[in-house]
């Protein structure tokens, strides 16, 4: 039955809501986490993902830093700003709900978590070298992570030295094969200069994957982010991609 994968909300309300009207009915959401951080809406984000069904969700390293798990000072100055103004924004109910956020999770044949298997909060699997380090540190035939926004998928070549990496094209389907690791790109705040927020649904079943890219309204998220105070290179970036 089909499962919506999200990743990298990031505090963008209107993205999130975008994807899930685009998902229509799904049996289960899983999210990997970065809920907050760069956008002006963490509570509303937080609230709208808690009511999701057959919800699981991880952690996030923007997530950990509003909880001051992660020293702001390993961030750049504007997502430091970002993280210091969460700090003071997120209610406690949101805190409280941050807080029980596994770092890693293991479903059937699928080992979730946000950045790597390796190092699951804060490791990006950026390249292949990186991807092939991260195999060895997962059982499960397929690893979904997020945090690097940029949706990929790494397929071990069954070789000591060769992972292969192909970067789908939005609304394909892709039949999975053992083992990968996949990223569905980010909701609230793509990089593959692509401004349409990105997620994927997934069959358990039949082990298809499918991206998906959504328009919503980036300008209405710039004026908000502007609104809080918050850097203007966070909304700037929305309307690129980048």
């Amino acid at each position: 039955m089909p499962v919506m994968v999200i990743s990298d909300i990031h505090a963008n309300l209107t993205a999130l809501d975008a994807v899930l009207e685009d998902a229509g009915p799904v049996d289960a959401v899983w999210c990997l986490g970065d809920l907050v951080g760069y956008g002006p809406d963490p509570n509303e984000c937080i609230a709208r993902v808690r009511g999701l069904r057959n919800l699981i969700c991880l952690v996030g390293n923007h997530d950990a830093a509003a909880l001051g798990e992660i020293d702001v000072e390993t961030f750049n100055t504007e997502a430091k700003l970002s993280v210091k103004w969460m700090q003071t924004e997120l209610t406690a109910e949101s805190m409280a709900f941050l807080r029980d956020l596994p770092e890693r999770i293991v479903v059937g044949q699928v080992t979730l978590t946000h950045g790597s298997p390796r190092n699951p909060v804060w490791e990006y699997i950026l390249d292949t070298r990186v991807a092939r380090y991260n195999f060895s540190h997962f059982d499960t035939d397929f690893c979904f992570v997020g945090h690097t926004h940029l949706p990929v998928v790494y397929t071990d070549a069954h070789s000591p030295a060769s992972v292969h990496l192909a970067i789908p094209k939005s609304e394909t389907r892709i039949q999975l094969t053992p083992r990968a690791i996949i990223n569905p790109g980010s909701v609230g705040q793509p990089r593959d200069r692509d401004p349409r927020a990105s997620y994927a649904i997934f069959d358990p079943e039949t082990n298809t994957w499918s991206y998906r890219r959504v328009n919503y309204d980036v300008a209405q998220v710039q004026k908000r982010i502007l609104a809080a105070g918050l850097p203007a290179r966070h909304a700037i970036r929305l309307a690129e991609g980048w």
